[in-house]
């Protein structure tokens, strides 16, 4: 995804899959917490739906809308960890894992000052929810 994107302005896109079919609204952004980097969106699938994690990486931000290249059954039946807390390094495995992606190596330099294991943290919508 396009690194200059403000990851606050996603909340609130729609999500479409990848052929166009709409898979609901970015209901949270989350970080990971050692780069800060946005790295998963928690899309909310539906009006009685749940949220489901998509990868921010390979999506992209295009005419107004998040574009995921999967299909949105993939997404529905992607792994139900609940949303407004961290993932953790399992739970991000897991998710990977269904999206068939490839594990992102470890950083090459350790630095102390980062958070160890790997966490992720989200920024939340206009939806009550604490950050």
């Amino acid at each position: 995804m396009q690194t200059d994107v403000d990851p606050r302005s996603l909340i609130g896109r729609k999500a479409f899959d990848r052929n166009g079919v709409k898979i609901g609204t970015v209901d949270e952004v989350y970080l990971d917490d050692a780069t800060g980097a946005p790295e998963w969106a928690a899309v909310r699938t539906g009006f009685f739906g749940r949220d489901a994690f998509v990868p921010l990486e390979p999506s992209e931000l295009r005419d107004d809308a998040l574009r995921v290249p999967f299909d949105k059954a993939l997404v529905k039946d992607a792994p139900d960890f609940g949303v407004g807390r961290h993932l953790s390094p399992e739970q991000e495995l897991q998710l990977y894992h269904h999206y068939g992606l490839q594990v992102p190596p470890p950083e090459a330099e350790e630095d102390p000052a980062r958070p160890e294991p790997k966490d992720f943290g989200h920024l939340a919508g206009d939806n009550g929810r604490e950050e």
